[in-house]
């Protein structure tokens, strides 16, 4: 398992995987179709995106939180 400490990191590391892969999907389909050798260019797309994506949510994610909790009220 891993220590709770890293929760935050590996959190931002599945959601910018899943949000990355899925717009990169979206994008690639747009752009391309379903040609031979989708499935390569979508990977291609994907893995830069990703490589944009995770350091991106790691910074700007305890921003948002901060934004939403001053935003919010508690019950």
């Amino acid at each position: 398992m891993i220590p709770t400490r890293f929760a935050p990191v590996v959190f931002g590391l599945l959601l910018s995987g899943l949000m990355s892969l899925i717009v990169s999907f979206i994008a690639t389909f747009q752009a391309v179709g379903l040609e031979p050798g989708f499935l390569g260019l979508w990977m291609s797309s994907w893995l830069s995106s990703w490589l944009v994506a995770f350091p991106t949510v790691l910074v700007v994610a305890p921003v948002v939180r901060r934004i939403v909790e001053r935003n919010t009220r508690r019950a």
